[in-house]
């Protein structure tokens, strides 16, 4: 067991999340939420959790494995296409996963993802956490673009922009 991620855990909690993430910073990922899929077939979604309740954190659940059941939790599977994509965030680890459906994921493949969760993870090591995700969704919305062209002007918004805080 690791003793460091434990205390990690037990003393974030939903505070450090609403001290970074502020009323004005979630509305600005929302906005750069609905500009990047206004260039793309895409949905995308940004959730937050501060840490892993005690028996996740026992069992050592990984961000990965959060991130897969937050992604079944949110319905971002259920899109027409299946081109949902997940930016999950693990506070107390620091953590982004990346999660795309079947559809985004046949086409991008891991190691586009794992890179943009590398420079976002830097970007939240120095602390700047609405930059790292801003970026985050920026290239996310490029790789969006490039796989799924907006191909009709009545495309409908089939997911909710706004942020999630778990």
């Amino acid at each position: 067991m690791d003793f460091a991620r434990l205390s990690r855990h037990l003393f974030t909690g939903r505070l450090a999340v609403s001290r970074i993430f502020t009323d004005g910073s979630l509305d600005a990922i929302k906005q750069a939420i609905q500009q990047a899929e206004a260039g793309h077939e895409g949905e995308i979604r940004f959730a937050v959790e501060a840490s892993l309740n005690t028996l996740p954190l026992l069992r050592d659940q990984s961000a990965r494995e959060r991130g897969l059941e937050v992604f079944s939790q949110l319905r971002v599977w259920d899109t027409e296409h299946n081109n949902g994509v997940l930016i999950y965030l693990l506070l107390a680890d620091r953590d982004v996963e990346i999660i795309a459906d079947r559809g985004v994921h046949r086409r991008v493949g891991d190691e586009k993802w794992e890179t943009i969760c590398r420079e976002m993870e830097a970007a939240f090591r120095e602390g700047e956490f609405e930059a790292g995700i801003m970026a985050g969704i920026h290239a996310v919305g490029n790789l969006l673009r490039e796989y799924f062209p907006v191909s009709s002007e009545n495309r409908a918004n089939e997911l909710s922009d706004s942020p999630v805080i778990l």
